[in-house]
């Protein structure tokens, strides 16, 4: 059906593939909102030895200052879809935007661990709608047929967060305070609210679609239950402790009724439906066993470095360098060999370089070579770089324009909720090994803290620490076993340039 030239002109232009200047400037502006999210997420990972000292806390307590985030965003993040289709993408952006500074604030006035977790909660409501809101708004902006390209350009954040978040992360806490790695929000926010309301064109929400108040009721707190009793299983040191089971059960109850009650709700808070499409399915599939392993492994080394090798924050942060500049280099090229030639080679390829570079760490010791380790790393960066936008890409590609909204926020709930699980399994693992090394723990104390290492026996610090690189050396086991499994799945995902649905270039052009 041909529209009028006026409308054609508020959309993309379907004959062409380059990213015009109107994209560029949308993009622009999701992208800052992006780095602040995601940088936050790597500055804070840099920053958990330094709570721990800082507030007395142990290891499991201040890395509740990571998962109390991560469930804020997954429990938020169900919401983001139809939230998005009542009040409008640029309303609902800007509000997240809100909500993120705000709680920013707060977290750089914390007085304890606790206060802590729970203004990063608040901090994690916004942050949680910042990523599917982008992605949603920026494919709109250029079309499904650009899609790769402007996943590539999404992508910015994630290369900046690995290079960025933890060397400026462990500038900040070395020359200044923890508290400024939450301050320096407040500037980059309110920028880009500014130019959310210049740049992003005015909202038509469809009201019409009714709000799944039942399914909300279920997915968001099931969500938020079983990932916190998931979350606890580092500090109980098991999984079948109280604090574990009751909250995990209770949430996946809570999951298994509203995956029925999703079937057959005409508007459901979360589509179900959409597993229809087989390139999302498998899509999903890839990233959870992906996620799972990448986000949980990526704890493990900023914590190596500082009380292993008894690095600073700042210096462990270079180190952790190498893996976001090798992602740099692919990750352009990868989006626009996914317009061109589909998702399916590259990601394999990408998962490949990944498991070559994990496969070095599960070999650490205590006196790795750096320059092996940064080998190693910048690796698994250019595996990176092919990975994680193509499977987006793969999985909303190949829906049409009304799905996107509900497949990004999909996506970005089995992002969010497997990094979760990683994150807990390799910590658990961790803590673990370390218990059931004798000297580890008092080792690992002992550098950051002179008197305890004044009362160990003589070379009893050298053995401990050793001890310690081999706990995580065999935590990187697991991260590997978990990236070769992702193969499985990425075997089935398009290995050609998909086909725009029938009605997505009619349906982009009047909206």
């Amino acid at each position: 059906m041909t529209q009028p030239p006026d409308i054609q002109a508020a959309g993309p232009d379907p004959t062409t593939d380059k990213l015009d200047a109107a994209v560029f400037k949308v993009a622009g502006v999701v992208v800052l909102g992006a780095i602040m999210s995601i940088l936050d997420i790597t500055v804070v990972v840099i920053a958990i030895p330094k709570f721990q000292n800082e507030f007395g806390a142990t290891y499991p307590m201040a890395a509740w200052t990571m998962t109390g985030y991560t469930l804020a965003l997954a429990t938020v993040i169900p919401l983001t879809g139809w939230a998005a289709d009542r009040f409008g993408t640029k309303r609902l952006y800007m509000a997240a935007l809100t909500f993120f500074v705000l709680g920013s604030l707060l977290c750089s006035m914390a007085w304890n661990i606790e206060s802590l977790i729970g203004f990063r909660v608040i901090q994690g409501i916004g942050g949680g709608m910042l990523m599917p809101l982008g992605m949603t708004i920026m494919t709109h902006a250029a079309g499904p047929h650009r899609v790769g390209r402007v996943m590539a350009v999404l992508g910015v954040p994630m290369l900046l967060g690995p290079i960025c978040g933890p060397i400026l992360g462990g500038w900040l806490i070395d020359s200044y305070s923890w508290r400024w790695i939450f301050l320096i929000n407040l500037p980059i926010g309110i920028i880009a609210l500014a130019l959310a309301f210049i740049v992003f064109p005015s909202d038509k929400p469809e009201p019409s679609q009714s709000f799944d108040f039942l399914g909300m009721l279920l997915a968001s707190p099931g969500l938020a239950l079983f990932l916190y009793g998931v979350s606890s299983i580092p500090d109980a040191g098991t999984i079948v402790a109280g604090k574990v089971l009751i909250p995990a059960i209770i949430g996946l109850v809570l999951l298994v009724a509203f995956v029925f009650h999703a079937l057959r709700a005409e508007h459901p808070l979360i589509d179900l439906h959409l597993f229809r499409n087989r390139a999302l399915t498998f899509a999903t599939l890839t990233m959870v066993l992906f996620a799972i392993a990448f986000f949980g492994a990526g704890l493990l080394l900023p914590t190596y470095l500082q009380q292993v090798r008894g690095e600073t924050a700042m210096a462990a942060g270079l180190l952790i360098a190498p893996q976001g500049l090798g992602a740099m280099l692919t990750m352009p090229i990868a989006g626009r060999l996914v317009d061109k030639i589909g998702p399916g080679k590259i990601v394999l390829f990408g998962v490949v370089l990944i498991s070559v570079g994990t496969a070095f760490f599960i070999q650490l010791k205590a006196d790795t070579s750096y320059p092996m380790m940064l080998s190693a790393l910048f690796v698994m960066g250019l595996g990176m770089g092919c990975t994680m936008m193509p499977i987006m890409t793969a999985a909303i590609q190949t829906l049409t324009h009304s799905e996107v909204a509900r497949g990004s926020t999909l996506m970005n709930i089995v992002n969010q909720t497997a990094g979760s699980i990683g994150t807990a399994t390799m910590s658990v693992v961790l803590t673990n090994l370390i218990k059931d090394q004798s000297l580890a723990g008092p080792a690992l104390a002992a550098t950051s803290n002179p008197e305890i290492a004044a009362k160990l026996p003589p070379g009893a610090l050298e053995t401990g620490l050793s001890q310690a690189a081999t706990a995580f050396s065999h935590t990187y086991i697991v991260a590997l076993v978990l990236i070769v499994a992702t193969l499985v799945p990425a075997f089935f995902l398009p290995r050609s340039k998909s086909e725009t649905p029938a009605d997505s270039d009619a349906t982009i052009l009047v909206h």
